[in-house]
């Protein structure tokens, strides 16, 4: 079937979050996404990683009072992935999962290395590194695994390998 547009790729995401405060602290706390410009009309925030070329990569839209959960198991968002600069900021961010309360899980998916947390709504986080692509070997073309993540371990490894 012929695509009617061809993307390049995600450019933004939007969250509808309980307390827009809050959801723009945890995001810039743990990822360090910045308020892009001034919130519009006190009820939408515009978050910008650190270096995106993007305009803005998160909205977080305040929710009506009283709006109701999301089911669990119910389609829609599984989980946000950041991708971080280096192995070191992987392991910062499993701390600060860790020593918060709000680690879920980690993994060795093959081309990336992912660490989980909860943000205050509920949605999966994920804050991932990704191999340099001529390293992906296998993972280029292979659905990726969740094995055990040694993360010191790739500390040592990749740090005498990538430069």
């Amino acid at each position: 079937m012929d695509a009617v547009a061809a993307a390049r790729r995600i450019n933004h995401l939007v969250l509808r979050v309980r307390d827009l405060d809050r959801s723009v602290a945890f995001y810039g706390h743990y990822l360090g996404l910045t308020e892009a410009f001034p919130r519009y009309g006190g009820g939408m925030a515009f978050l910008r990683a650190t270096g995106s070329a993007n305009n803005h990569d998160l909205a977080l839209l305040q929710a009506e009072a009283g709006a109701p959960e999301r089911p669990e198991g119910a389609p829609g968002l599984v989980h946000l992935a950041f991708e971080v600069g280096t192995l070191e900021e992987l392991a910062a961010a499993r701390r600060a999962f860790v020593a918060d309360g709000i680690f879920d899980r980690e993994f060795d998916h093959g081309a990336t290395k992912s660490v989980y947390g909860w943000d205050p709504d509920g949605n999966n986080v994920e804050v991932m590194w990704m191999l340099p692509p001529a390293r992906w070997g296998e993972w280029a073309t292979r659905t990726p695994d969740r094995l055990p993540l040694d993360l010191d371990a790739e500390i040592r490894t990749n740090a005498t390998s990538i430069g």
